[in-house]
C-alpha cells in the first residue's frame, strides 16, 4: 500500500511540472517580440502611421522578417505633416510621394539608441537627384537623437526609443521626415554654420533658394567646414562675412557648385575639370587623396563624401575655393 502512495504522489508531481513547464513555454511565446507593424497597430499613437504604410504598400515589407530601424512619426507628426503640406488627409497624398517619405524613415539594420552616433546613415529612399544612390539621414546624438536636424528643419527628434520587434526596432519620433535638400543637410549639420551663413547672408541672391529647390539641379555641392571659412578669412584677411562684397561672397559660393549634375565620388576621375556654377572651373585630382585644384592653384582635400540629398550631393571639403574676381 505504500508503494502505491509513493508512485501515486510521483505521478502527480510530474503532472504539475509538465503544466507548469508548458505554462512557461505558453508565457515565454507570448512575451516574443512582435513584427514592426504588429506593434504599430498596437500602438494607438502610432494609428497614421500603420494607415499610411498599407496605403504605400509597405506594411507587407516591415510585417515579414529583416533587421529594420524605423522612425516612427506619431498620429501628432501626421497631422502636422498633413496640414503644412496642404493635404485634407491621408488618402490626398499621391501614393508615390507617401512611398518615399516612409521610406526615409526606414534603415535596412537594426540600429539600438545606445549605438547611435552622430554623422550620417542611408534610409531607403530615393530622391529626384538619383535614382540608384538612397538618402542620407543626419543623427546627431547628445540628450537625446535629433535626425535632420530636429522639426524645424524638416527632420524630428525621437521621443521613445528601442521598442524591440522581431525584425528590428521602432524609434518613435515627433515629426515626419521630409525628403532633404542640400541646405536642410547643411543646416542640420554644426560643421556648416558658417556655410549655412553665408548662403542666407544676401538673401538678394535667392541662393539658398536655389539650393533648397529643383531649379537647375540635381545640384553637387563641395562644401567648406566651418574650420575651412576661418581659414579663408584669415587668408584673404576679411573680418567676416559682412566684410566681404556680396558680388565676391556670391561668386565664391557659386564656384562651390556644379549645377545640373548628381556626382558621386565614384565617378570622379584625376585631372578631371569641373565646370561650376560661377562659370569656372576646378581641377579633381585622385593621387594621394580626393582634392580639388582651384583656379588660384591652392589646394582642398575631399575629407567626406556622398551625402545624398533629394535634390542633389554634398562631398566636405577643407579649404574654401578661391575663384577668379
Amino acid at each position: 500500500m505504500k508503494t502505491i502512495k509513493i508512485k501515486l504522489i510521483a505521478l502527480l508531481a510530474l503532472i504539475a511540472f509538465v503544466s507548469i513547464s508548458c505554462n512557461n513555454d505558453d508565457d515565454d511565446s507570448s512575451q516574443q517580440p512582435q513584427t514592426i507593424v504588429s506593434i504599430a497597430k498596437a500602438n494607438p499613437n502610432l494609428t497614421s502611421l500603420v494607415a499610411a504604410l498599407e496605403k504605400a504598400d509597405l506594411a507587407t515589407t516591415l510585417n515579414t522578417s529583416g533587421s529594420y530601424t524605423v522612425f516612427a512619426p506619431n498620429n501628432t507628426a501626421f497631422s502636422a505633416f498633413l496640414t503644412a503640406n496642404g493635404y485634407a488627409n491621408l488618402n490626398a497624398v499621391p501614393v508615390p510621394a507617401l512611398k518615399e517619405i516612409l521610406l526615409n524613415h526606414v534603415l535596412i539594420t537594426k540600429v539600438k539608441s545606445t549605438e547611435i552616433e552622430t554623422g550620417y546613415v542611408k534610409t531607403l529612399a530615393k530622391g529626384s537627384a538619383s535614382s540608384s544612390n538612397t538618402l542620407s539621414m543626419y543623427l546627431e546624438k547628445g540628450s537625446g537623437v535629433d535626425i535632420n536636424g530636429g522639426k524645424t528643419n524638416g527632420g524630428a527628434t525621437v521621443t521613445t526609443a528601442d521598442v524591440e520587434a522581431s525584425n528590428g526596432i521602432i524609434h518613435i519620433v515627433d515629426g515626419v521626415i521630409g525628403l532633404p535638400t542640400i541646405v536642410n543637410h547643411a543646416v542640420a549639420n554644426k560643421n556648416f554654420t558658417t556655410l549655412v551663413a553665408a548662403l542666407t547672408f544676401n538673401p538678394s541672391s535667392g541662393f539658398a533658394g536655389i539650393l533648397s529647390g529643383t531649379a537647375s539641379s540635381p545640384f553637387t555641392v563641395f562644401a567648406p567646414t566651418n574650420a575651412a571659412f576661418t581659414s579663408f578669412l584669415t587668408e584673404t584677411g576679411f573680418s567676416g562675412l559682412a566684410a566681404i562684397p556680396a558680388n565676391v561672397l556670391e561668386t565664391t559660393l557659386k564656384y562651390h557648385v556644379v549645377a545640373g549634375a548628381n556626382v558621386q565620388s565614384t565617378t570622379l576621375t584625376n585631372g578631371q575639370v569641373v565646370s561650376t556654377f560661377a562659370g569656372q572651373n576646378f581641377t579633381i585630382g585622385l593621387t594621394g587623396g580626393a582634392k580639388i585644384t582651384d583656379v588660384s592653384d591652392r589646394v582642398s582635400n575631399i575629407v567626406a563624401t556622398d551625402v545624398q540629398c533629394a535634390n542633389g550631393i554634398i562631398h566636405v571639403i577643407d579649404k574654401v575655393l578661391l575663384p577668379n574676381f
